[in-house]
């Protein structure tokens, strides 16, 4: 059965696709929010209180792991294909986030959440790149977006099940919490066995039969001859599918942007906001661990309502007018921030700083997910052509799990010695630039086929067609707007 999506239908294996790829969505989001609980009982069971920096470096062990897991990315999913990885991927995730429940010392903890990321590092690169090869052109934004909001979701229920079992004896409360993420990721194995290998990376491995078969799956309704040529034409055509070639033209250019672009997602601070939420709202005066987890939940709730409108309307509006319509929401919300903060009297808030705060680590959040969080795996997915897409992938994820480390590792510390308002000064200022960035250098690929995108690079950074595609005008990396 296939559901009809304007006069096209979706196949079923396409849906099929976007659950699973959901499910690990809401993994990857629960792990970024319930170690902001967790770590309000951990600190205290290993007698890390007033560590911060012990503190910082267990919360940040994952995020090295992610680094390294994207790195390798891109050399995993080329070499073992997309789907074996993203099986396996879902067995870390079950086998590391129950030695991390396990765990007996802080050592043990970290080294856990290291293996945890280096899983979710790999799954950062599989996940995109599988649905982005696996559904057809027409839905391949929104689909890709709703892995942004499973992330939220999972961001949500990670706070929820803090809250939860905050009331539990505090011994075991944090091992539950760190637990639980192995319970969907066991379940969904089985779905993930069943799903077919890509049709682009059995080509590009000379298996044009089963190519053949995938395609027939994955978009039934598609002239499946035409597709295998297409892609066929467009492997032949090209050479190498080596790492410099991402250092020389005609890709230059789009690894400038996917690398620059990775760095402003995760250097503009959201990850402050999401692994360092609860402790953020006691700084604003929120006393107790049970109401600072439930302030940062009703955050991420607010935050789901802008990703699911991102995801309506992505192939809709475009990729820069979300981008850049994010970032400015952030921008915003990060001066409120610095308001909040610069207008503390003492160690005293008012109620109506605490709103403000509220409202702007709110907004940050909606800015985020509604631009850049929706955004990062549609570009790290459409930007290269198929023998570069893992490694460009990895290039971006790379640089953004750089820009992750820097916050995880220090904002603890940089908040408590500089203080909220030029905390939160210095991520506005760099949400700014971030905008210039998006604005100077950011596609418009709506609407245009993978193997169609590659031609925008070819073509020194616009379209060589202007207007021949719903996409809408192209972006000259050198010149702006066409």
């Amino acid at each position: 059965m296939a559901e009809v999506t304007g006069k096209r239908a979706v196949p079923r294996s396409a849906w099929v696709v976007a659950i699973s790829a959901a499910t690990l969505g809401i993994i990857y989001g629960y792990d970024g929010s319930n170690v902001a609980g967790a770590q309000l009982y951990f600190e205290s069971y290993f007698g890390l209180s007033g560590n911060e920096t012990a503190v910082e470096t267990i919360v940040t062990a994952t995020v090295y792991g992610e680094l390294i897991g994207a790195l390798a990315g891109g050399f995993v999913i080329n070499r073992f294909g997309r789907k074996p990885s993203i099986v396996a991927v879902a067995f870390g995730y079950v086998v590391f986030c129950l030695l991390s429940a396990m765990a007996v010392s802080p050592l043990m903890l970290g080294i856990s959440r290291f293996f945890l990321g280096l899983t979710i590092g790999v799954s950062l690169i599989a996940v995109p790149i599988f649905v982005a090869e696996s559904v057809p052109a027409r839905i391949r934004g929104a689909t890709l977006v709703a892995y942004q909001v499973a992330a939220v979701v999972g961001i949500i229920l990670g706070y929820l099940g803090a809250l939860t079992l905050s009331g539990l004896n505090e011994s075991i409360n944090w091992r539950i919490m760190l637990g639980l993420a192995a319970v969907p990721a066991l379940l969904l194995i089985p779905a993930l066995l069943r799903l077919p290998e890509t049709a682009r990376w059995l080509v590009m491995k000379g298996r044009i039969e089963e190519a053949r078969a995938s395609l027939e799956r994955t978009d039934p309704e598609a002239d499946v001859d035409a597709e295998l040529r297409e892609i066929t034409e467009a492997l032949s055509s090209e050479s190498g599918g080596r790492l410099r070639e991402m250092l020389r033209k005609p890709y230059l250019r789009a690894t400038v942007f996917v690398v620059g672009l990775g760095f402003f997602i995760q250097i503009t601070g959201i990850n402050a906001t999401v692994a360092y939420g609860p402790k953020i709202f006691q700084a604003m005066g929120i006393d107790t661990n049970r109401e600072s987890i439930l302030m940062s939940t009703l955050v991420q709730c607010i935050a789901l309502v802008a990703v699911l409108t991102s995801m309506l309307v992505v192939d809709r509006w475009g990729r820069r007018p979300i981008l850049l319509t994010g970032i400015s929401i952030m921008i915003v919300s990060q001066l409120a921030m610095v308001l909040t903060f610069a207008t503390q009297q003492g160690d005293s808030f008012t109620t109506g700083q605490i709103v403000l705060g509220f409202l702007g680590l709110a907004g940050i959040n909606i800015g985020f997910v509604f631009g850049f969080g929706a955004l990062v795996w549609v570009y790290s997915s459409e930007s290269f052509p198929a023998r570069l897409r893992g490694y460009g992938s990895s290039a971006m994820l790379g640089a953004d799990l750089m820009a992750n480390i820097i916050i995880a590792q220090f904002f603890l510390t940089v908040m408590s010695t500089i203080g909220g308002a030029w905390s939160f000064g210095i991520f506005a200022i760099l949400a700014v630039l971030a905008w210039i960035f998006v604005f100077r250098l950011a596609p418009e690929t709506k609407g245009r086929e993978l193997e169609e995108i590659q031609e925008f690079w070819e073509n020194g950074g616009s379209w060589p067609d202007a207007g021949a595609a719903s996409g809408g005008q192209g972006v000259d990396l050198g010149k702006g707007n066409k």
